[in-house]
């Protein structure tokens, strides 16, 4: 059977139906807010994005009235683009806290090597320790979002376990990494021993879902440095998102196989009962027709759509505003013309990455974004107040609860994988976010 391998493009009829439905849950929980719990050795936040998540898979998941494959694909398309409105928000912090950011130069580099060997100095031990087998390479080797696909796949093939780990921990991560890392740093945040900027750089894993839910964390327990905190943060996901592939083509990936071949000698660790790839030797036929099923499943739930552009920004900007304006308090022109700004800005970033060709629009966002809210930019006395206008988090909310809708086609995959990857995920994580942590503080302590 042939399939192609080129993103359909999904019509009016799967994005109006998940569109008034991202926008009913994300206006609902903008509305209730956020939540604090205290736990006695500290407190945790929860904020409206996290039950943005949860509402949008709950939707995902119920079989009342099943969400439909289409729609969680169309789903999944708005995030892309959300993230891209995101990443010009959080452009908008940087600029003017270039001077704050120059400073900490030294600091900000060092720190991302505890984003690469946190994982694999304490996750890979557990997942080697928990018998993962060869999974355990690509689950371990740093947190698994897009690009690790690419790095495992051209090294060890589709069919791998070590892609299979991938497979595992990218779908832990886009079910659970927001929810956890915002109970985790809201704790850390509140015992005060860190310099909020020091948290901010161990927020950046990569992922910008975590990032923000991280920076929301930090910024509770710390606002008076919120627009340090954002800019810092941001900056540090953008040098972990930018040296992410070639550190895990060159540097984590060897290193990860290396230190997985140390410690097991090179024997077969894989737990007793764990699935075993189709084509391994021995293999039932009825395991082997329960793996193609699985594999089909898998693809169904994996072939991407596409929106036109103007549709997905159109949609996201009436969301946009409407949550925007709840967490503002009111409508008003600002949050309007903070959106005009923002998804100029996003379209100039789309052309300038179709020009350039090897630049992604993600880059080009960020540093047009930064440039023209710094001080060396004559208008961003103007478009400054406009942008700050739309609050963060609100644009947050949108893009975790389209990934809430979007994820009830991924819970199989979390069924076959097991339990193993949880506390795997949660190790991993924490090691990077804290390792990173601590280098920072260190690092700022000695540069200043």
């Amino acid at each position: 059977m042939t399939t192609s391998t080129a993103p359909a493009e999904a019509g009016t009829k799967q994005t109006l139906p998940i569109a008034a439905l991202a926008l009913v849950i994300a206006l609902v929980v903008q509305f209730v807010g956020q939540v604090k719990i205290d736990l006695g050795i500290g407190s945790i936040i929860i904020f409206p994005m996290v039950w943005g998540l949860v509402l949008g898979l709950l939707v995902s998941v119920q079989r009342f009235k099943p969400l439909g494959l289409d729609l969680q694909k169309a789903a999944s398309a708005l995030v892309g683009v959300a993230v891209m409105l995101l990443v010009a928000r959080l452009a908008f912090n940087i600029g003017p806290s270039l001077p704050t950011l120059v400073k900490a130069g030294p600091a900000l580099l060092l720190q991302e090597i505890g984003h690469l060997l946190g994982t694999i100095a304490l996750a890979l031990p557990l997942a080697v320790l928990l018998r993962m087998g060869k999974a355990t390479v690509g689950a371990t080797f740093s947190l698994d979002r897009e690009p690790s696909f690419a790095m495992v796949s051209e090294k060890y093939g589709p069919d791998s376990d070590q892609y299979r780990g991938v497979l595992a921990m990218y779908v832990f991560g886009t079910l659970f990494g927001a929810v956890f890392i915002t109970l985790l740093t809201s704790l850390v945040a509140n015992w005060r021993i860190f310099d909020p900027l020091a948290l901010a750089m161990g927020a950046g894993v990569g992922s910008g879902s975590m990032m923000a839910a991280s920076t929301a964390s930090i910024v509770d327990a710390y606002p008076a440095g919120e627009e340090a905190i954002l800019g810092m943060a941001a900056v540090s996901n953008l040098i972990t998102t930018i040296l992410g592939v070639y550190v895990g083509i060159y540097i984590a990936l060897p290193l990860a196989d290396r230190v997985y071949r140390l410690l097991t000698g090179g024997r077969d660790t894989t737990a007793p009962g764990s699935s075993a790839p189709a084509a391994s030797a021995g293999a039932g036929s009825d395991e082997v027709a329960d793996n193609r099923a699985f594999r089909e499943q898998v693809a169904a739930a994996s072939a991407q759509v596409t929106l036109p552009m103007w549709r997905s920004l159109g949609v996201l900007t009436v969301l946009g505003i409407g949550t925007a304006s709840i967490a503002a308090g009111a409508l008003s022109w600002k949050v309007v013309g903070g959106y005009a700004v923002l998804l100029a800005l996003v379209l100039v970033g789309l052309l300038l990455a179709k020009v350039s060709r090897k630049i992604s629009a993600i880059v080009w966002i960020t540093t047009v974004g930064a440039y023209i809210s710094s001080p060396w930019f004559s208008g961003a006395e103007v478009l400054n107040p406009l942008v700050k206008s739309v609050d963060f988090l609100s644009i947050a909310t949108i893009m975790l609860t389209l990934a809430g809708l979007s994820l009830g086609k991924d819970i199989p995959l979390l069924r076959r994988i097991g339990w193993k990857i949880i506390p795997v995920g949660l190790v991993a994580i924490t090691a990077s976010f804290l390792l990173s942590t601590v280098i920072a503080e260190f690092a700022l302590g000695l540069w200043g």
